[in-house]
């Protein structure tokens, strides 16, 4: 099965990594923001096995052509690496009621929602994401084939240095969540 491979920082801002993936030719592909619904059994068998369903629908900014996309993803437990590494499963659908049907049918509920601004470029082999969460702040991810590529472009970005954070967005909003008191169970900017 396929594998992500992603390092990921926490920043300040984005401008000093937009400069930086200018500088080294990296190109932009999209900006979008995204509503990612997550779910679980009621018993929470996902999040106990640290494995992941998700559905995300991708809503494509500042692109007049670009088309909305809904995509379903697994992600199975971390394995052991320098970089947050997960086996990953994704497919595209076309119905998001259908699809949160369907999960319901399976046996899933929708446990968190939440939305990312999101944008994306490509350098070196990579994909780098500059993203944005409520409450949570402002991160870089570095995505590639193999943990040397991704540490290839960190190097270029200036980025080798900082601490790699291995912990999903789903549970560093859990975290925060719980600070909160919980009973908050979607997240909007």
């Amino acid at each position: 099965m396929p594998a992500e491979i992603e390092a990921k920082i926490k920043v300040p801002n984005h401008e000093a990594v937009r400069e930086a993936l200018r500088r080294a030719g990296g190109t932009l592909h999209a900006r979008r923001l995204e509503i990612n619904i997550f779910f679980d059994t009621p018993a929470a068998a996902l999040r106990n096995a640290d494995k992941g369903l998700r559905l995300r629908h991708n809503h494509y900014l500042a692109d007049p052509g670009g088309q909305d996309e809904m995509v379903i993803t697994f992600k199975g437990p971390q394995q052991p690496g320098l970089y947050k590494k997960r086996e990953e499963i994704e497919l595209t659908v076309t119905d998001a009621a259908a699809a949160e049907a369907l999960l319901a049918g399976l046996g899933f509920h929708r446990t968190l929602s939440f939305e990312k601004r999101r944008e994306s470029w490509r350098l070196q082999g990579c994909l780098v994401e500059l993203d944005e969460l409520p409450h949570l702040g402002t991160f870089v991810e570095v995505e590639g084939p193999s943990e040397s590529a991704v540490q290839n472009v960190l190097h270029t970005l200036g980025m080798e240095n900082p601490p790699c954070i291995k912990t999903s967005y789903i549970a560093m909003l859990g975290q925060w969540l719980e600070t909160q008191g919980g009973g908050i169970r979607d997240v909007k900017f």
